[in-house]
């Protein structure tokens, strides 16, 4: 069942929450999950399986749907979008569901929010899980296709305004707006939330960051690289590399979902 609650600006942000109650779940435990670009809670967590993984193994499932997506509202201007300004969505969310301190996972977009959570709102996070980012977030150039970089970023968001998508000649621009043409999405308001400017945070502030990290990446994801070089800038970070997967592909392998089980309990 959808809910929905009000972000401090305004928007209205929708989430479900599936699995055990709290009183049934492993001592209360809790995860909140925050789905990737262009996608939704059903479509990177719902239909992969992770439902179904994570209640299985006793925790009790929190997704959102960021704003600009699934059923959430669709602001269409960038200034609404900063992963800071999303962070605070995710908030709102621990506070309807009555959480205090739960895991997070976060994959692609949904881990540069996941970090703004945790150095923003330390005090809130337990554990978090960062998919599908990887080394270019600390070095946007050093990855082909890597939308940590801005000049990227704007790439895409035009690709995805372009009047007829066979002008798009880059082919992970054409392919983001391919995804983004699926029924229920709103070019608009993804473009908006593509440019939105994105404060990053460098190593040195990683590191100050006590909570246990996992980083899992595809081998073959070039949009983000290895997991390593991020996983060693905090201070209490571990790697997993999915083999043989790229960057949507990775989300519901087995390997991701082992580590992830693993990482909780430890």
């Amino acid at each position: 069942m959808t809910r929905f609650v009000t972000a401090p600006d305004g928007v209205r942000i929708a989430y479900e929450i599936a699995g055990p109650s709290s009183g049934e779940s492993i001592s209360g435990a809790s995860i909140v999950l925050v789905h990737g670009f262009a996608a939704s809670r059903v479509q990177n967590w719902r239909a992969p399986g992770w439902y179904d993984t994570l209640s299985n193994a006793g925790y009790r499932v929190i997704a959102l749907d960021c704003r600009g997506h699934g059923e959430s509202d669709k602001p269409h201007d960038p200034k609404m979008y900063g992963h800071d300004v999303m962070a605070l969505d995710v908030i709102a969310v621990m506070d309807a569901a009555g959480l205090d301190r739960p895991f997070l996972m976060g994959y692609s977009m949904g881990g540069f929010i996941g970090m703004h959570v945790m150095m923003d709102h330390a005090e809130r996070v337990q554990k978090l899980v960062i998919g599908g980012v990887g080394g270019s977030y600390l070095q946007p150039l050093a990855v082909d296709d890597a939308i940590a970089d801005p000049a990227r970023r704007n790439m895409i968001a035009e690709a995805l305004l372009a009047d007829d998508k066979n002008t798009i000649a880059n082919p992970t621009a054409r392919a983001f707006r391919e995804f983004a043409e699926q029924d229920g999405k709103d070019r608009l308001a993804l473009a908006a939330c593509m440019r939105a400017e994105r404060k990053a945070f460098t190593a040195v502030q990683l590191s100050r960051s006590t909570r246990p990290v996992l980083v899992v990446c595809g081998e073959r994801d070039n949009l983000t690289g290895r997991p390593e070089p991020l996983a060693k800038a905090f201070a209490n970070g571990r790697a997993v590399m999915v083999p043989k997967r790229d960057h949507m592909t990775t989300v519901g392998d087995k390997v991701y979902k082992a580590a992830v089980l693993k990482f909780l309990v430890e």
